[in-house]
């Protein structure tokens, strides 16, 4: 049987055909725009769709947002942090007529999105945790939800879960958001067991399964008994940790079914409600603000339901934290708090709420953190 080849945007882009394709047809329309009736809106991932992590959120969003009568969806998966996700948003722009994009991966805001987006005025370029300033051009947006909140919560779960008072944390780069959570992570065990630790590891890559379960294996030899992380695709910690006899608290999406006895909760993304919202705003001609971000009561995030391994005492206490989050205001960063390294972060009396955006900028691990930003 003879397979057929499909080539990706990308590639075909690279061929003599695709480019004269492309000019051919950037010169439809003034401005380069080869538009189509109704809304296009384009989704880009820079891992698969169905990682049980970062991307299948998104993609979970988008797939909602194709229900919306008069809006078609295009989408590209596994596009690196390069060039090549211009070349993709180009070819969406000029191609399928997108007005509206979502390119969702961290390292896609600068310099890709801020290189395109002065040359695109009438797109809209929606990222994903990126921090817009004034700086910026104004057809650009950032979005993010406060995780960090969710990963406190993951935190009561584990401090009541573990025996050996040692919990670990996966995590890909030391950026701001990462940071927070590990931190979100070990505080929240911590309203449990003030003498809890949290070691973590990073693997210096969003994606790379070999590292994500040697850093694993080597949290379990090292008496870790409750694992969750920050990358992209949390199945093989996962599904690493159980079998080692570990419990879980997942991160992104709801990893429940790899592991259901060892599960303990997690902390999801809810883009489908963000994704529909700015959407509606922009079917309706409205202009979507530059900054955006939302937590638990605004629906941005979630908890998975919490596992059968999860006790009475644990239940009462996550619940009880987790009405207090959804009345708002609340700080997981408050003092007295050291970083790991001994300074100051918060002095005593002294509290960032989950809006305040000085969280957005962090450099330190709290500490109880077993590990380094460098």
């Amino acid at each position: 049987m003879t397979k057929i080849w499909t080539p990706n945007r990308r590639q075909f882009l690279k061929t003599s055909a695709g480019v004269a394709g492309l000019a051919a047809a950037s010169s439809l329309l003034p401005g380069g725009m080869a538009r189509a009736a109704g809304l296009t809106v384009g989704f880009i991932y820079v891992g698969p769709k169905d990682d049980y992590g970062y991307n299948q959120s998104h993609a979970e969003g988008a797939a909602i947002v194709k229900k919306i009568p008069g809006v078609k969806v295009v989408e590209e998966e596994r596009v690196p942090e390069t060039v090549d996700v211009q070349k993709t948003m180009e070819s969406m722009i000029n191609f399928d007529g997108a007005t509206l994009l979502f390119p969702t991966s961290f390292g896609y805001f600068d310099p890709h999105i801020l290189t395109l987006a002065p040359k695109y005025k009438d797109v809209r370029f929606e990222h994903c945790g990126g921090l817009w300033t004034e700086k910026n051009p104004k057809n650009v947006g950032s979005y993010f939800g406060y995780i960090g909140l969710g990963q406190y919560l993951n935190g009561i779960a584990a401090g009541h879960a573990t025996k050996t008072k040692k919990i670990g944390f996966v995590a890909a780069k030391p950026i701001p958001q990462v940071l927070l959570n590990i931190n979100s992570f070990l505080l929240g065990a911590r309203a449990v067991d003030p003498t809890i630790t949290c070691q973590v590891i990073f693997t210096g890559e969003w994606s790379l399964a070999v590292k994500e379960a040697e850093a694993t294996n080597a949290l379990a030899d090292q008496g870790v008994d409750v694992v969750t992380c920050h990358v992209d695709g949390p199945k093989v910690i996962m599904e690493t940790g159980a079998g080692r006899g570990m419990y879980l608290c997942g991160y992104h999406a709801n990893q429940s079914k790899l592991a259901p006895e060892k599960y303990l909760t997690g902390a999801e993304w809810n883009w489908g409600k963000v994704y529909t919202d700015m959407v509606n705003a922009t079917l309706k001609g409205e202009t979507i603000p530059n900054f955006v971000r939302g937590g638990l009561s605004e629906g941005f995030i979630k908890m998975s339901p919490l596992g059968p391994a999860v006790s009475e005492a644990s239940r009462k206490q996550f619940e009880s934290t987790q009405a207090t989050i959804l009345k708002g205001g609340f700080s997981v960063i408050k003092g007295p708090l050291k970083d790991n390294k001994g300074n100051v972060v918060a002095k005593d009396g002294e509290a960032f709420a989950e809006t305040d955006v000085k969280l957005e900028s962090m450099n330190y691990l709290v500490e109880g953190v077993i590990g380094s930003t460098s």
